[in-house]
């Protein structure tokens, strides 16, 4: 089995005022579920805004220290979950599922090793 990750990537700024978080909270909750009972669910969380980053980066014997989000753009990861899953197409499934609730873009990314 492979370790995929599903990654949301979220707009900068607010939400829109129309979306149900609530209800968004119990389909993901029930996706969760799902994913816990096919035996497929490792982890997920989701991340605070982008403008709380930090970023560290090595330059010249010294590590920079940056406040915000890197590199500058109109989104950023707003979460991610990580699957056990048998191959790509089965990992593709579960993005379907979670992309069908969030309304947003996911990643489906297989971890190297």
């Amino acid at each position: 089995m492979t370790q995929y990750a599903l990654i949301v990537h979220q707009p900068d700024g607010d939400p829109p005022a129309d979306i149900d978080f609530e209800a968004m909270g119990r389909e993901l909750g029930a996706l969760r579920q799902e994913m816990e009972s096919a035996g497929v669910w490792v982890f997920a969380g989701g991340l605070a805004p982008a403008s709380t980053a930090t970023v560290l980066q090595a330059s010249g014997g010294e590590v920079l220290m940056t406040d915000g989000p890197y590199p500058e753009g109109h989104e950023h990861i707003g979460g991610l979950t990580v699957i056990e899953a048998e191959d790509l197409d089965a990992a593709l499934e579960w993005g379907r599922k979670s992309a069908r609730i969030i309304g947003l873009p996911i990643e489906v990314r297989p971890f190297q090793g």
